[in-house]
């Protein structure tokens, strides 16, 4: 039998302009800011293959503490692609799901930070409410309430 190495999954990352808006659309979501600093050196572009890099991040986590969003604001080198308003059907990375416990207030909150729901929230056979939503500078996520 093949022994799984595998622990856990730590994060999920996503490239951002403006940190100080991702952050606080995050929060308001729910998670909690863990950590923020500025990363840099050769040694970071080794991980990443962009040579000398110096990139601000923050990490956030959701409240169980087991998932985590890393959050970045690359300084140098320059952002040189942009798929935020790529279409749910895209290859790459898709969304974030969250569950939530009340998917109408969620959305009245994150809609004070610029949130646009992609199309309607629907009810999948009385067992989940659920929706994807815009976040800033459009970033997809989805969130999700489990009914009874």
């Amino acid at each position: 039998m093949k022994k799984n190495n595998l622990l856990r999954m730590d994060n999920v990352g996503i490239v951002v302009e403006s940190l100080d808006d991702t952050v606080a659309f995050f929060l308001e979501l729910g998670l909690t800011l863990e950590g923020r600093a500025t990363i840099e050196g050769e040694w970071a572009g080794r991980v990443t293959g962009l040579g000398n890099q110096s990139v601000e991040i923050a990490m956030m986590v959701t409240p169980d503490g087991n998932s985590r969003l890393e959050l970045s604001r690359f300084i140098n080198p320059k952002v040189i692609a942009d798929h935020r308003n790529a279409p749910v059907n895209a290859l790459g990375y898709l969304r974030v799901m969250f569950a939530v416990t009340d998917i109408d207030d969620t959305l009245d909150r994150l809609y004070k930070h610029g949130a646009q729901l992609v199309e309607e929230v629907v009810n999948y056979q009385n067992i989940y409410r659920l929706c994807y939503i815009r976040g800033p500078e459009g970033i997809l996520i989805g969130i999700a309430e489990q009914l009874k």
